[in-house]
């Protein structure tokens, strides 16, 4: 009986332990990092009309929510973004930079395979990615073998991360009604 018990509560605790979520990185302190400590107030960008759509095809659904916050200081913008790999979500930051992805972190992953793509072997791979006239990634980001949900939901993430970019960039150039 006893054994019985202990392979149930060794059994629950694997269970368990597998759901939890690896934090790599919080989000403030990246924001932190990103801006030397000295992190603006963050703008809104929201997900109607036309950015919704193309959002959308992006993804290949909706995002989760209608807004969506990013930080700017100059020609640099700060993205962080959920799409979920297999099951659950991950949690991505990118900086933008003059249009060009400039840096991206794994910051939470949430799923039980595929956490290989937090490593700088997959990341910088993104580094200097830009969208071409197709809202693509103009090039080709290698796969990891058993991690083929995440890679593709990190590569939809840099897409609407450079896409948002661009909108708001045009919404900061838009006049005020």
């Amino acid at each position: 009986m006893s054994l019985k018990l202990l392979l149930s509560l060794l059994l629950y605790l694997i269970c368990t332990a597998s759901l939890t979520a690896a934090v790599y990185q919080e989000p403030e302190t990246f924001l932190s990092e990103v801006f030397a400590g000295d992190v603006p107030d963050p703008n809104i960008i929201w997900l109607t009309g036309e950015r919704k759509k193309v959002s959308s095809e992006i993804l290949g659904h909706r995002y989760s929510s209608l807004r969506i916050r990013y930080w700017q200081r100059d020609n640099r913008t700060t993205w962080i973004l959920e799409e979920v790999g297999k099951d659950l979500p991950i949690t991505v930051g990118f900086v933008i930079e003059d249009g060009n992805i400039n840096q991206t972190r794994v910051l939470i992953f949430r799923e039980s395979r595929g956490w290989e793509i937090r490593h700088p072997f997959f990341t910088d791979q993104f580094v200097q990615a830009r969208l071409d006239e197709q809202q693509q990634l103009d090039r080709t980001i290698d796969g990891i073998s058993g991690a083929t949900l995440s890679v593709r939901a990190m590569k939809k993430l840099a897409r609407l991360s450079l896409y948002l970019d661009q909108q708001a960039r045009l919404q900061d150039v838009a006049p005020t009604p």
